[in-house]
């Protein structure tokens, strides 16, 4: 029986344990300004996926992906001691990119807003193409003794 509950909870656990020992223990030069976002756990509690987000451009973004990958069994080894679980799940690290989509999103919206900004300029300045009032009035009593 699978209790998803827990399998969160571990996640989060998890999380903490690898990012406290990042901190802490490893003291590898190619790691640069990492933040773990998030983990999940497969519900058997064997395989654990963590998201990290890296500061900085594309090759410290790749030295930071080689130095998690040469500490996975620092980090494994931390995690088993301090979950008390039967099984230590196997580690694996996923770049986020959730940072880099929020950016290009932000950029649309912005165009989006100059476009709106235009729109509503030629609004201001335009008039209608027909007459000014281009729905017939409602014929009144007086309308006919002028004829």
């Amino acid at each position: 029986m699978v209790d998803v509950a827990r399998a969160r909870k571990l996640a989060v656990r998890i999380r903490e344990v690898v990012s406290m020992t990042l901190e802490l223990q490893v003291k590898d030069p190619r790691l640069g300004m990492v933040t773990i976002t998030d983990a999940k756990v497969t519900p058997d509690l064997r395989e654990a996926t963590l998201y990290y987000t890296v500061y900085g451009d594309a090759s410290e973004r790749a030295s930071t992906a080689a130095a998690l990958e040469s500490a996975k069994g620092v980090l494994r080894s931390q995690v088993g001691r301090q979950m008390g679980t039967r099984y230590t799940p196997s580690l694996a690290f996923v770049a986020d990119v959730v940072p880099e989509t929020a950016g290009k999103i932000e950029e649309l919206l912005e165009q989006a807003r100059l476009a709106d900004a235009e729109v509503q300029a030629l609004a201001q300045s335009s008039r209608p193409a027909g007459d000014a009032d281009p729905y017939r009035a409602p014929r009144t009593v007086g309308d006919e003794d002028q004829q």
